[in-house]
């Protein structure tokens, strides 16, 4: 079959790319664009309408855009409104309630937008529920502030997690009185910049980015507090000193076990990489027994600024993945039982930074 893949971006459109694994030699190839404005970077869909998705404009007036999907990915424009913050870098949709669920970066302001039945599909008239959080650490250039990076909802708790890169902080949130509240937080040692979050059963992974380390806690339901397990460098080698301070973790995923891939996995991507090689795709082992993380691979991508990357396919196969500041998207296939990645396909494309598999 033919997949088709949203790409989000730090240029001006969101591309649509269709992906044929069947074909004599798998292809990856780009069928339609749709500019929208400044940094596209996240696209999530609609939480049950699967004709629907949202992307947002990062920049300092955030615009939340409504896109309408057709046939073979093509979008188009919908409505707009504004995301109540600055710098949007991730958003995420829940059906109960019906909410799109914004981090403002630059502002550290998580916003709840309504979702409609019309079809506008949002509420674009009425203020959005925001909540601006306030923090800060020692790195003085990255942590003036509160810095909002991810919104994640627990896949068992009904409970929000929502990293501050800002403030060494993951926040946990809980809805009362129709309202989102912050009830708790898992705090990180000063400096380590927690970005982005997965999970694997009561494991939370948080990829650190301004440390490049893998953190796992056991985290039980609210009010009981996270315990720390592990904390390993994404990294197998330490970076050279003259290029540390740009080799930066960004993203970690945790495709759940299956019948194809049964051991739990993590995977981390890491940017900025001088080697001619390109970036890295860390491939770590799931917490053992006595709560340890261990370096399973690390996957050369030929990518450089490797901010994005997303499973999809029958069993999470696939692995689409792309480089914000050169090397276009590639699409990896998991080996070896998801311990080894095997580049397929790939495709020039400019500034890809997120990815959404229809």
């Amino acid at each position: 079959m033919v997949y088709h893949i949203l790409v989000a971006s730090y240029a001006n459109e969101v591309s649509t790319l269709a992906f044929d694994p069947d074909a004599p030699t798998p292809s990856l190839s780009l069928t339609s664009t749709i500019s929208v404005g400044h940094h596209p970077s996240w696209i999530t869909p609609h939480p049950t309408d699967k004709s629907i998705v949202f992307t947002a404009l990062e920049q300092d007036d955030g615009r939340l855009i409504v896109f309408k999907v057709g046939d073979e990915g093509r979008l188009t424009h919908v409505c707009e409104r504004s995301t109540g913050g600055k710098d949007p870098c991730s958003l995420v949709t829940l059906s109960e309630p019906d909410e799109i669920l914004v981090a403002n970066y630059s502002s550290g302001a998580f916003t709840a937008v309504p979702i409609t039945s019309s079809p506008s599909y949002i509420s674009t008239t009425s203020p959005a529920p925001t909540i601006t959080f306030s923090g800060t650490g020692p790195n003085t250039d990255r942590q003036e502030a509160s810095h909002l990076h991810q919104v994640a909802p627990h896949p068992s708790y009904p409970e929000l997690l929502v990293p501050d890169l800002g403030a060494d902080k993951v926040r946990r949130l809980v809805r009362k009185d129709g309202q989102w509240e912050e009830k708790g937080t898992v705090d990180f040692k000063p400096g380590s910049g927690p970005r982005h979050v997965a999970f694997h059963g009561d494991v939370m992974y948080t990829v650190l980015e301004l440390s490049s380390e893998l953190a796992a806690h056991r985290l039980p339901p609210l009010p009981a507090p996270a315990t720390l397990l592990d904390t390993v460098p994404t990294m197998a080698a330490p970076p050279p000193p003259e290029h540390a301070a740009a080799m930066l973790a960004a993203e970690v995923l945790a495709p759940p076990p299956s019948a194809a891939f049964p051991r739990a996995l993590v995977y981390v991507s890491n940017r900025n990489d001088p080697s001619p090689l390109g970036d890295t795709i860390a491939v770590f082992g799931a917490v053992d027994a006595g709560g340890k993380i261990a370096l399973v691979r690390e996957v050369r991508s030929g990518l450089k600024h490797l901010r994005g990357m997303v499973f999809g396919g029958a069993d999470d196969r696939w692995l689409v993945a792309g480089g914000a500041q050169g090397g276009g998207v590639k699409v990896f296939e998991r080996v070896e039982g998801g311990a080894g990645l095997k580049e397929v396909a790939s495709v020039e494309l400019e500034a890809p930074t997120g990815f959404l598999w229809l």
